[in-house]
């Protein structure tokens, strides 16, 4: 299911998805122009992922601050906090966040991420003739952050690229919000045997055991968040991607494909 972006996004928070829904989590985006300023202390674990702006985020006896000119060449800064735990998001400049929460009893510190402390990876380099590169940035899983109950990451879309690729399902849902560069930008969204076009500011809702698979148009860098929700006994881990087995032998090690190996009839 594709979700559009019919207008331009206005100040304040705009939902996306609620917890009451099918992707078991309340994402949305959050518009602050300069000087705005909003707290929360919500009963849910939440999570802020700073698009572009500057802002300070303030907690209990603590506070930092994350600026970001491009979600597209510099890593995310986010902010974890679980349920409660006031905290106030002042905008510094006009900034744009995206917020995921979603219900967790368990305590656990709050946690700033800054640039530099994001997994970073190029996945797809040197196979398939680099016809899949992207470049995924996890914040945190269920591997890095088992007190948890929700995913967060992005990933950049290189040009003309395939990503969420070999096509793969899991049993948790699944949220992409995408964005593009430049913004007039589009790409593709597979979901099961149905292709949707995707444009700047559109969310795909990726249901549970939904084959997916994507790619960006050539010219435009196709960027998305992903969100994820873990299930009850079954988190969402790095190796949670169940592959289409008519597709494993793209994950062969050295595979070749054509013109190296010639087609023949």
């Amino acid at each position: 299911m594709i979700i559009r972006k019919e207008k331009p996004l206005e100040a304040g928070y705009t939902t996306i998805t609620t917890l009451d829904g099918p992707m078991l989590l309340d994402f949305g985006i959050l518009k602050l122009n300069k000087g705005d300023c909003t707290t929360c202390s919500l009963d849910l674990e939440r999570a802020w992922m700073l698009i572009k702006g500057k802002v300070r985020f303030s907690w209990l006896d603590a506070e930092a601050v994350g600026e970001r000119a491009s979600c597209i060449d510099e890593p995310p800064v986010v902010l974890h906090a679980p349920r409660q735990i006031p905290v106030m998001v002042e905008a510094l400049e006009d900034s744009e966040l995206a917020v995921e929460r979603c219900i967790n009893e368990q305590e656990f510190p709050v946690r700033f991420y800054a640039k530099g402390e994001v997994k970073t990876e190029i996945f797809g380099a040197g196979v398939l003739n680099e016809a899949s590169n992207r470049t995924v940035r996890t914040v945190f899983d269920g591997e890095s952050a088992p007190y948890s109950n929700m995913v967060m990451g992005e990933v950049i879309n290189h040009p003309g690229r395939w990503s969420s690729y070999p096509p793969h399902d899991h049993p948790h849902p699944e949220i992409y919000h995408y964005r593009f560069f430049p913004s007039q930008g589009f790409g593709i969204s597979v979901l099961n045997e149905e292709a949707f076009v995707v444009h700047d500011g559109d969310s795909s809702l990726i249901f549970p055991d939904t084959t997916h698979s994507q790619v960006a148009a050539a010219g435009y860098a196709m960027y998305y968040i992903w969100l994820i929700p873990h299930l009850p006994g079954d988190k969402w881990l790095p190796t949670t991607r169940y592959y289409r087995k008519e597709h494993t032998w793209l994950l062969d090690k050295g595979v070749k494909i054509w013109p190296e190996v010639p087609a023949t009839l």
